[in-house]
C-alpha cells in the first residue's frame, strides 16, 4: 500500500505566477497513497467464508476504477510519451480534486492554481496559473481524493487490497456501517496526513488511507485467518500465512517508513496517512471483537 511520489520539479515563470515544471513522469505531482506490499509478499486469496454479498466493497472497486478511467491520468499513464499539455491538465485536475494538506488545515483554498494550460515564459515552458474558476471545498476534498489515482499501478494494488480484505469487514459491520467506517477511517488519514506536512501544498490522493483503516480492521478481527499470497523474490511461490504476520507486518514497516527509515522515497511516500488510517481502523474495530458473531465455518464464498 502506499507510494506518494512527486514530481521532479523545477521552477518558471509563467502567467500571473511561478509553477512547478512535471518531468515525463505522469501523475507524480501529488502525494500518493497507495498499497505497499508487506515484505515483498502479495495477498491474494483469504480463506475467511461470508454470510452476504459484499456490495459496497464492490460499489467502491467499480467507482474508483470508473473515476480512474476519467481522469487524465489514465490514458498517458498505460501509452507513455506525455506532452506537457497533458501534464498540465493532470496538474490541474489533482489540484482541484485532491486534498491539500495546507488547506484542509486553513480551511481555505489558494488564490492561483493550476489552469490546466500548457504556457511559454521567460524561464521556458510550464504550466500557466490563474484564478480558481470553480469553488473548491477543502473538507469535501478529502472525500473526492479517496477515489484518485496517479496510475493503473496505484488503483491496482489499492483495489486488490479491498478487494480482499473489504469483504469481510462489510460482512461483519453490515453496508452501511462498513461504508461509514471506511470514510472515517479515510478523513481520519487525510487530516491525520495533514497534520504531519502543515504546509505542504501537494494533493494528496489514493484510497489508501481508508483502507488501511479496513486492513488495521481485519488484524483485531481476523488475526488468525490465513492468507494466501505470492512471494515475488521466491519466484512467486505462494504461501499461506496468518492475517496477523502479513498484515502486522505491513503496519510496521508503514511506521518505519514514515520515519524515513529503510527507504529512500520516504519524503516522497505518504506513509504516514497509511499508520494513521490503520490505527483509527483497529481502535473502531477492537470493541467488536465480542460484540459481533463470525460468519458460519461452513459457508463457502
Amino acid at each position: 500500500m502506499g507510494v506518494r511520489e512527486s514530481f521532479d520539479l523545477s521552477t518558471v515563470g509563467v502567467g500571473p505566477g511561478s509553477v512547478p515544471i512535471p518531468s515525463r513522469r505522469a501523475g507524480e505531482h501529488m502525494a500518493v497513497t497507495g498499497m505497499r506490499y508487506a515484505g515483498d509478499v502479495i495477498p491474494v486469496h483469504d480463506t475467511n467464508p461470508l454470510r452476504r454479498t459484499p456490495w459496497v466493497t464492490f460499489a467502491l472497486v467499480a467507482i474508483n476504477v470508473v473515476v480512474f478511467l476519467r481522469m487524465p491520468a489514465a490514458a498517458h499513464s498505460l501509452v507513455g510519451g506525455t506532452t506537457l499539455g497533458q501534464l498540465c491538465d493532470l496538474q490541474a485536475f489533482v489540484e482541484r480534486w485532491g486534498a491539500v494538506p495546507r488547506e484542509l488545515l486553513l480551511n481555505r483554498p489558494p488564490r492561483l492554481v493550476p489552469t490546466g494550460a500548457a504556457a511559454i515564459g521567460a524561464h521556458g515552458p510550464g504550466c500557466l496559473l490563474g484564478p480558481p474558476n470553480y469553488q473548491k471545498s477543502p473538507v469535501l476534498s478529502v472525500l473526492t481524493a479517496m477515489f484518485l489515482h496517479s496510475s493503473w499501478t496505484h488503483l491496482l494494488g489499492n483495489m486488490l487490497f479491498l478487494w480482499i480484505f473489504g469483504n469481510n469487514i462489510e460482512d461483519r459491520l453490515g453496508r452501511l456501517r462498513f461504508l461509514l467506517f471506511y470514510l472515517v477511517c479515510g478523513y481520519a488519514a487525510g487530516y491525520g496526513f495533514a497534520l504531519t506536512d502543515p504546509s505542504s501544498a501537494q494533493p494528496l490522493v489514493g484510497a489508501s488511507g481508508a483502507i488501511a483503516g479496513v486492513l488495521g480492521a481485519y488484524l483485531v478481527l481476523y488475526p488468525r485467518v490465513r492468507v494466501w499470497a505470492l512471494v515475488p523474490f521466491l519466484f512467486f511461490l505462494p504461501l499461506r500465512v496468518p492475517a496477523w504476520l502479513m498484515l502486522g507486518m505491513w503496519f510496521v514497516l508503514q511506521a518505519l517508513y514514515a520515519t524515513g527509515y529503510g527507504t529512500a522515497q520516504a519524503g516522497a511516500v505518504a506513509y504516514a496517512a497509511h499508520v494513521i488510517g490503520f490505527a483509527v481502523g483497529a481502535l473502531i474495530a477492537w470493541p467488536l471483537r465480542s460484540r459481533t458473531s463470525a460468519p458460519p465455518l461452513g459457508y463457502a464464498r
